[in-house]
């Protein structure tokens, strides 16, 4: 009787159904993201999964080193994900160039177009769709709403990642934006932590009235630090993430990035479900919001006028 039980046991095991694996793959670091990983569980829980009960997610953190991104999706790959998630597109462009077959899903601020990720938004080919939000077309606004702020300002400077190459495209917008404001745009260049201490530092020298900073994930993952030397600067700043505003910087205009995730979620949901990855276009998230923070306002000695006040989302006392 043993015997027999003992043989059919492997046939039974084998009979199980396969959990799925959903890789999810990020530059930032586990830490970071607590938030933003939610936002895709809570999306995945919308189509029916729930995370080591009918699914099981994978996390690959590259904590700020895009170069391990390419070996962090082969090892996805190599635990035969069903589909990939990417936050980013330094991510994003990793997974597609190590899979050509497994679906990807990619959640990025950038135009996925110019990125060379998808050839349409309408009808993605090939294995990537995923979530963009407007953040890179709301530059010139960025800029307006400081001009707003600061009437008297004359000078401001936009901060860039010299190797973005979508970089020098959003410039020439900016330029554009600001000589029809009035006012006169520096660029300045980081692409590194001390790169980032250098520019400030050269803002002040140059005594710049204010700063916009760039859509570039390097940015995007350095909300902290960019707060803390914006303030320790005393240069008023605005940044396309809310983690900006509610880390110390004066303003965040731009898309709602934790909702990005949720849709991401969903669609990975969708396609674990059945559905082909073509027939599910780049989803543009267009909820913007605009957060400031009176308490750095305050340190600045900025007054916020009551135009301005009454199109705030959210205010961080």
């Amino acid at each position: 009787m043993l015997g027999c039980t003992a043989g059919v046991w492997p046939l039974a095991a084998r009979a199980q159904p396969q959990i799925p694996v959903v890789g999810y793959l990020s530059g930032r670091s586990a830490d970071a993201a607590v938030n933003l990983a939610a936002g895709f569980r809570r999306g995945l829980f919308d189509t029916g999964y729930t995370d080591r009960r009918n699914v099981v997610i994978e996390y690959r953190w590259a904590d700020d080193q895009d170069n391990q991104l390419p070996a962090l999706a082969a090892d996805l790959v190599a635990r035969k994900a069903s589909v990939i998630f990417t936050d980013g597109a330094p991510a994003a462009r990793a997974a597609k160039t190590i899979t050509s077959s497994i679906p990807i899903v990619f959640r990025s601020e950038l135009d996925p177009v110019a990125l060379g990720l998808v050839a349409s938004m309408d009808r993605p080919s090939g294995n990537v769709t995923g979530v963009t939000s407007p953040a890179d077309e709301l530059g010139p606004k960025r800029l307006e709403l400081m001009r707003e702020l600061l009437p008297s300002v004359t000078t401001m400077a936009l901060l860039m990642n010299p190797s973005d190459p979508g970089g020098p495209e959003r410039a020439k917008e900016l330029e554009a934006a600001s000589r029809a404001l009035g006012v006169q745009l520096d660029v300045l260049q980081a692409g590194t932590d001390r790169d980032l201490e250098t520019a400030l530092a050269a803002a002040v020298q140059r005594r710049t009235g204010a700063l916009v900073i760039d859509t570039d994930e390097y940015f995007m993952r350095r909300v902290e630090r960019l707060a803390t030397l914006t303030m320790d600067s005393k240069i008023p700043a605005i940044h396309s993430t809310r983690g900006f505003a509610f880390a110390g910087g004066l303003i965040s205009y731009g898309g709602d990035i934790v909702d990005q995730f949720v849709f991401a979620g969903r669609y990975a949901g969708r396609i674990l479900k059945g559905e082909k990855l073509t027939d599910l276009p780049v989803l543009q998230a267009r909820r913007i919001e605009l957060i400031i923070n009176m308490k750095t306002a305050r340190a600045l000695n900025i007054t916020l006028p009551i135009a301005l006040f009454r199109r705030v989302d959210e205010v961080i006392e």
